[in-house]
Formats: structure tokens, C-alpha cells, sequence
């Protein structure tokens, strides 16, 4: 479902111990993820990623019940795309993030 094939999904998080642990570790790298963290003592660095889990709860969690894993997970996938590649910011001169995004390098 990406816009780019070739891309690798990330698994961005804090430095928390549930993220740290050898078997957190090795569920990311069987999900063929990679695991991303903020540096140590850079909290702000968490700040987009809890920025996005906001609006995904505010917009699409909130107020609505999930009686299966698959539901959520679906949800989720699904918000993940719209948020990329149909939901227009305006502090990205409103455009998508993948808009943006492919725009940025062609320039470079």
C-alpha cells in the first residue's frame, strides 16, 4: 500500500524499557521493521510521533469500540495511509506529507 515499494516501515519510540528489551527487539526485526529512538535526554525528539498518535486517537479512535485485533490494526493501516498520502497540513503548504515529501527532492 506504499507509495514507495521499496520502503521499509519504521517503529519509532521512545527510550522506555518495553522498548529497549532484547525480545522487543527482535519482534520489531521479525515484522521486518526498523527501530527508531530518541536520543538520550532529547525528549522533544518524541514530539511528532506524539503528535500523530493524538490526532489518530482524536480522529479516528475515540468514541468508537473494537471488539477485534484485526478491526484496530486495520484502522490504524488505513489512518497511517490517509495521514500520508490524503490529509492536507497547512504547515506543509498544504499539501500531504508524500506530497511534500517528493516535492522536497525534486528540488535537491
Amino acid at each position: 500500500r506504499s507509495a514507495e515499494p521499496d520502503a521499509q516501515p519504521i517503529f519509532h519510540s521512545d527510550r522506555g524499557f518495553q522498548y529497549t528489551n532484547k525480545k522487543m527487539y527482535e519482534r520489531i526485526s521479525d515484522a521486518q521493521m526498523i527501530q527508531s529512538m530518541s536520543r538520550v535526554g532529547k525528549c522533544i525528539d518524541n514530539g511528532p510521533m506524539e503528535g500523530f498518535w493524538g490526532i489518530l486517537k482524536r480522529e479516528n479512535y475515540y468514541g468508537r469500540k473494537f471488539t477485534k485485533k484485526q478491526n484496530l490494526t486495520d484502522m490504524i493501516t488505513d489512518f497511517i495511509d490517509y495521514y500520508n498520502n490524503g490529509r492536507y497540513q497547512r504547515k506543509l503548504h498544504v499539501l500531504t506529507p508524500m506530497e511534500y515529501h517528493k516535492q522536497y527532492f525534486q528540488a535537491a
